[in-house]
């Protein structure tokens, strides 16, 4: 029996170039959509020369321009996730890193900012359409995470869910951000959590969104107000990951994972693993400390367990290019929550130096703990095959000298 580890990159990300998702919407949405592309486009360029330094950025593309088809190209997939030693994946839709974001606004962010509903949920149903295409060709590997403007229309959504677990999607990710709309503690979203909780599709949230224009200005990203706004860039990075924790905290507090036990939820790419503990600190201190808080009410009746209770039992981290000072926290933060992602194939992530991160971060770890975080832990969660994606990580797998620093004597097959 082969001892090589099992790999499950939590958190990568695949989509069409954004013209080629026509033949995915629905016919009557072309003319619309030939009109929204270009705009899309320009959008997406103007936000790239925000976010990202050109020349650093065209300098890490350069060697590696047709490995990045792997975002759609399914061949180059292959070699990607053999390259990494990657048995499994779990895909998100992508943004501006190579233009292939699905239409109308329906790619990682779901934002609600100035998105016309309809055309979102097109747009999204496109991308799932798709998708679910690309991950039939291997569905134990590939583990798809279907869009759903869930904002909009709850019912929509509802049938929507339905509609991709008959498709063989059995993830789903809803926008982080809700803008002016109901927050996640309503009740208008109890059919969604349940009919969640009654297929077993998990809840995604990934992190990214934010009410840019408090950062970059008012008309951003159409206009460059960075003159205006210095230090915008190191504000957002600071801010970004409470986003990302925001919509958990409102179903806990919401008494959702109550009153749905079975729902699982995960947030992904917080990049911030370390800031854990003391939001679950802060969370728990609110629910214990009566005293302090008896003028507002008894705001805890509805819940039986602590806000942590229910984050251990319910919940899960997509730890993107985790680093090893972060894993060092991890009794704190749930050494069972902690699952590894590569974000292939954006330029933060470990690919295409995933091997030496490997050697890197895990030299002298806990190989127990170890094998949990790079693999067995999103086995258990996702409810994956694992005899499946054994035979696989015995052809590509880490070899588990990993752990110990050392180099194997023969490197693990890498499949073309």
């Amino acid at each position: 029996m082969s001892d090589r580890l099992i790999v499950v990159s939590t958190d990568c990300h695949a989509g069409l170039p954004i013209a080629e998702y026509k033949p995915y919407v629905e016919s009557r949405y072309h003319e619309m959509m030939d009109l929204a592309v270009p705009i899309q486009l320009d959008m997406m360029a103007r936000a790239s020369k925000s976010f990202l330094i050109e020349e650093i950025n065209e300098a890490w593309r350069a060697p590696i321009r047709r490995q990045l088809t792997g975002a759609w190209d399914y061949r180059e997939r292959l070699e990607m996730l053999a390259g990494d030693g990657i048995a499994a994946e779990v895909l998100f839709p992508d943004g501006i890193t190579e233009n292939n974001t699905p239409p109308f606004g329906a790619g990682l962010g779901l934002s609600p900012r100035d998105a016309v509903p309809e055309l979102q949920w097109a747009g999204a149903m496109a991308h799932n359409r798709w998708l679910a295409e690309f991950c039939a060709n291997d569905p134990d590997r590939h583990i798809g995470v279907a869009s759903i403007p869930l904002l909009w229309d709850v019912q929509q959504a509802v049938e929507a869910v339905r509609w991709c677990v008959d498709n063989g999607l059995r993830a789903v990710m809803i926008p982080t951000l809700w803008g002016e709309n109901p927050p996640y503690h309503h009740t208008r979203y109890h059919p969604f959590w349940e009919v969640c909780e009654e297929l077993q599709v998990i809840v995604h949230f990934h992190s990214g969104p934010a009410p840019h224009p408090e950062y970059f200005g008012r008309d951003w990203p159409q206009e460059d107000s960075s003159d205006e706004l210095p230090g915008a860039m190191g504000i957002y990075v600071s801010e970004v990951m409470w986003w990302l924790y925001r919509p958990l905290t409102f179903m806990i507090w919401g008494g959702v994972f109550e009153r749905f036990p079975r729902l699982k939820a995960v947030i992904v790419e917080g990049g911030t693993m370390f800031m854990l503990p003391p939001w679950l600190r802060l969370l728990d201190h609110n629910y214990h400390d009566v005293q302090f808080s008896a003028k507002l009410g008894d705001f805890r009746a509805h819940l039986s367990m602590a806000p942590s209770d229910y984050y251990r039992r319910n919940v899960a981290i997509g730890a993107s290019c985790v680093p090893r000072t972060d894993l060092e926290l991890r009794q704190a933060i749930g050494p069972d929550q902690i699952m590894w992602g590569s974000d292939y194939p954006h330029p933060e992530g470990t690919w295409p130096h995933t091997a030496a991160y490997f050697e890197k971060t895990f030299a002298g770890f806990p190989e127990t703990d170890g094998r949990k975080i790079l693999g067995e832990n999103a086995v258990a969660f996702y409810g994956l095959d694992r005899d499946k994606l054994q035979t696989v990580a015995d052809r590509i797998g880490p070899d588990p000298s990993i752990f110990s620093g050392g180099n194997p004597e023969s490197s693990p097959e890498r499949p073309r």
